[in-house]
């Protein structure tokens, strides 16, 4: 049996591949951020539940 060409790797039959890409269109952010607009949403919703 030939192999295929691409060296992709396949998972679940096929059906999901995942690429690795950078895209100059897409909007980057940084996982900190991620983490401390989480953090911060957290504080606000205690903060709120703690008043109201």
């Amino acid at each position: 049996m030939a192999k295929k060409a691409g060296g992709r790797l396949i998972s679940s039959a096929g059906l999901v591949n995942y690429y690795e890409s950078e895209d100059k269109r897409a909007v980057h952010i940084n996982p900190y951020s991620v983490i401390v607009v989480a953090i911060a949403l957290s504080i606000i919703v205690i903060v709120l539940n703690f008043l109201f």
